[in-house]
């Protein structure tokens, strides 16, 4: 775990005295109350854990955790939260950021983060707009999206937040959405992981992208439609009548119906999270054909950027004294005296 030493908390011990100020009915609210519950399940103390954003109406995030945090500049939390990790690689970080905010300016930031492989948990909340600045479509906007700056409808073809984290380089991807019940179960596998843990959070935005996502997390009725995958269990979905299986001819995945409960003859696939080619099959899997693949989608570990730079480190002051001033002499060095008004 990224805490080294486990305390006891309540959700309440994560609370701040600040208002919490996003509009009536906002995914972040979920959000925020799955990460304060988790939070203790995990141990994490208070004293050693630091929420770092960037800008939008996610990044308002660290103002309500009772806790360090920092609230940086846009797109640019990813090179704080590298900065901080690298200076106490002891703390327990998590960086929160938007789909504006994370993949317009701060895609170069986020893509070095995750390639670096900086441990940490990064959690994208998606939402397909610009919130925070009255509407406008974002990088994940979806084609035809009508708003401010596309009052006719987008002709951008959108990122894909999951795609573009596998394909920077995370050994760790997840999705869930706000009002999800399973959500806690992504951070804590995510927290678990050492390295950089990318997690997709849809997310709805009440006032300005309403109800994008209601035809897969919709709060009843839509169950039928999401594929919650777990690591060493069959890819199943819609109460187990159909599942997930391979055409080996195409190599590509397909949706088989599931008979009576038999779906080692319909060659469901059993989720591998270590298997990177099938993890980037189910986050290209194009919705409505499919079911949205969420949980853990990939899960495969390797040292930290912070661990090599901690052994270089080591390395260069093996059998060195620290001497400042020997420092500050080495090398061409004079001595000034006098006053400006009569020079020696």
């Amino acid at each position: 775990m990224n805490a080294p030493v486990k305390i006891e908390t309540t959700l309440k011990d994560w609370e701040t005295d600040q208002e919490v100020r996003w509009c009536p009915g906002c995914g972040d609210y979920a959000i925020l109350k799955a990460v304060q519950r988790t939070l203790p399940q995990l141990g994490a103390d208070p004293a050693n854990t630091v929420f770092i954003s960037g800008i939008g109406c996610s990044s308002r995030f660290p103002y309500y955790m009772e806790s360090y945090g920092f609230h940086t500049i846009h797109g640019r939390a990813p090179a704080v939260a590298t900065g901080v990790k690298l200076a106490n690689p002891d703390l327990d970080i998590w960086l929160v950021t938007g789909d504006g905010d994370g993949l317009s300016i701060g895609g170069n930031h986020l893509m070095h983060v995750l390639r670096r492989n900086v441990n940490m948990q990064i959690m994208l909340f998606n939402n397909e707009i610009y919130g925070l600045t009255k509407g406008q479509y974002s990088p994940t906007s979806r084609e035809g999206t009508k708003s401010p700056s596309t009052p006719l409808g987008s002709y951008d073809h959108p990122a894909r937040p999951a795609a573009f984290a596998l394909g920077s380089g995370a050994r760790f991807v997840g999705r869930g959405f706000d009002v999800s019940k399973n959500l806690p179960d992504v951070l804590k596998a995510a927290h678990a992981h050492q390295g950089a843990a990318f997690i997709e959070i849809f997310q709805n935005c009440i006032v300005y992208n309403k109800d994008v996502f209601n035809d897969f997390a919709a709060p009843k009725g839509a169950e039928d439609r999401q594929l919650w995958l777990e690591n060493g269990e069959p890819m199943l979905f819609a109460g187990g009548a159909r599942g997930i299986a391979l055409d080996r001819d195409r190599l590509e995945l397909k949706v088989v119906d599931v008979v009576d409960g038999d779906w080692q003859a319909a060659e469901v696939l059993v989720h591998d999270v270590t298997n990177r080619s099938i993890a980037h099959m189910l986050i290209e899997m194009p919705f409505g054909p499919f079911p949205m693949a969420l949980g853990v989608l990939y899960d495969d570990p390797r040292p930290t950027f912070e661990t090599a730079v901690i052994e270089e480190r080591a390395k260069a002051s093996e059998g060195k004294t620290a001497d400042l001033a020997k420092l500050l002499g080495k090398g061409q060095t004079w001595t000034v005296s006098g006053t400006a008004a009569d020079p020696v």
